[in-house]
């Protein structure tokens, strides 16, 4: 196999999230691009009932839209005390407009929601659905997998993006904003779901489906 033969578009705008896939496939040889390096995205409404739902059109509209593999994912936070909310809707918790300041927005009002609950209620995880289609726009591979921790009461650390200064890692009992990127492309609930993916990619590609 080589990289030309592994090209796939990660149907994201959103660079944090990019540069996280990017890092996590690279190493097996893929040829990684995001929405940032075409000229003719198009944007994809996010309208269904399920992060799987949301994958799955996402990669399958812009496959066949944009004529490439694509790898989609939908994620978000699950907060066991609001009956899993903010859930597919984490992004635009606060706001329905999505800017630079939405993670801020976000982080505010889950702190509001969760101001009397206590240590011991304030359990979570974050969730991620993968799917992958190929130029027909068919779903190829798909995974999903989970982190679990705690939402902290006030925001602690500042790297990552979403809600990371307040989830608490159980294993660590650290907050992904605390913890920096290398340890969260390893137990984060994307690297999980991405590593899960790998072997059916590479596996797609040593059939063939790339030529």
């Amino acid at each position: 196999m080589t990289t030309a033969t592994l090209d796939l578009l990660i149907g994201t705008t959103n660079l944090g999230k990019g540069r996280e896939l990017a890092e996590l496939l690279a190493p097996y040889g893929f040829s990684i691009r995001t929405l940032q390096d075409v000229d003719n995205a198009i944007d994809v409404v996010e309208d269904g009932d399920s992060f799987a739902a949301n994958a799955q059109k996402k990669a399958r509209e812009l496959a066949q839209h944009l004529d490439c593999w694509v790898l989609a994912d939908d994620s978000g936070l699950e907060v066991d005390a609001l009956d899993g909310a903010p859930g597919i809707y984490s992004a635009r918790y606060a706001d329905e407009i999505q800017d630079a300041s939405s993670d801020d927005k976000n982080n505010a009002k889950l702190l509001a929601e969760m101001a009397e609950v206590p240590r011991q209620r304030r359990t979570a995880n974050y969730y991620c659905h993968v799917a992958v289609a190929d130029t027909t726009g068919a779903i190829r591979a798909e995974s999903a997998d989970i982190c679990r921790g705690f939402i902290r009461t006030e925001l602690a650390g500042s790297n990552g993006f979403g809600y990371d200064p307040l989830f608490e890692v159980r294993e660590l009992h650290r907050t992904f904003g605390e913890l920096g990127p290398r340890v969260k492309a390893a137990l984060s609930h994307r690297a999980r779901a991405m590593r899960a993916i790998v072997p059916q990619l590479t596996e797609l590609a040593n059939q063939g489906a790339w030529d």
